[in-house]
């Protein structure tokens, strides 16, 4: 009995037994994740027919987008700023319509 205790304190019990299960359980572990992700690869690889038909149909190229914004100002712009997490957004535009309109009013007046 006192050979087992004394064994049961020792090194081996106290930090190779943990470190044992924790690198087994963890293989394990990391096995059934990995699964998991190429599971997921799987069903994301199979594309609808009818979806890549709409998405063959889609007709947006980089030239397309890239004339939009050339036609846009972006000379003339305004940098607004949004409602802080603990501002209720309702409140801050209202107030910066109306920051607006005497702004608009003064402008009208000079």
């Amino acid at each position: 009995m006192e050979r087992l205790g004394k064994l049961w304190r020792g090194r081996t019990m106290t930090f190779g037994v943990p470190l044992l299960l924790y690198l087994v359980g963890g293989s394990f572990g990391l096995r059934e994740f990995a699964q998991i992700r190429y599971d997921v690869h799987k069903l994301h690889g199979k594309v609808d027919p009818a979806l890549k038909e709409k998405l063959k149909q889609n007709t947006v190229t980089l030239e397309s987008e890239y004339e939009k914004l050339e036609k846009s100002d972006l000379d003339n712009w305004e940098n607004i700023r949004g409602p802080r997490l603990w501002e209720d957004s309702r409140t801050v535009q209202k107030q910066r319509r109306e920051a607006v309109r005497l702004k608009t009013a003064t402008q009208e007046s000079d």
